[in-house]
């Protein structure tokens, strides 16, 4: 197979799978993921005592590995010889992994709110959480405080 050909055919099998990763979960209050569907949660009430935004960053990892396999593929086309062919790669994986997880992290980065809570029963706690525009949170409103073993959310 020509080298050409094997670059085309990683970065053809590449793209998908960075596309997929950059779809992360949701973590506003009102998103459920099927697996926290059937089981029970916790519920403390409190009052709202700070809120604050916040940006949450996106995930790098996939978008580092895919990055780095499409930058070697890539790179491994450099020069004629077999060092030159390694140095390439090495290279074009060195920046494809930067350039991979710099593009995961900017479209997987979300709004964010920090939401600290005076709990009734004593107590308080800060939830970050993810911006959610059908909910919005107010110093001093009563809020319910969600929890299960994966995950604490604020809702009213």
């Amino acid at each position: 197979m020509k080298a050409s050909l094997k670059s085309t055919l990683v970065l053809i099998t590449a793209c998908p799978i960075l596309l997929v990763s950059c779809a992360q979960t949701t973590n506003t209050s009102d998103t459920y993921s099927r697996s926290e569907a059937s089981h029970a949660q916790s519920v403390r009430t409190g009052k709202i005592t700070s809120v604050r935004r916040v940006n949450i960053e996106g995930g790098s990892q996939a978008g580092t590995l895919i990055g780095a396999l499409a930058g070697g593929a890539l790179g491994s086309n450099i020069g004629s010889g077999r060092t030159s062919n390694t140095l390439g790669a090495l290279g074009g994986a060195a920046v494809g992994s930067i350039a991979g997880s710099h593009i995961q992290q900017k479209t997987g980065a979300r709004a964010g709110l920090e939401i600290t809570v005076k709990l009734d029963r004593g107590g308080s706690l800060s939830v970050v959480q993810e911006y959610n525009p059908r909910e919005a949170f107010r110093v001093g409103e009563r809020v319910r405080v969600l929890s299960n073993r994966n995950k604490t959310r604020v809702t009213h």
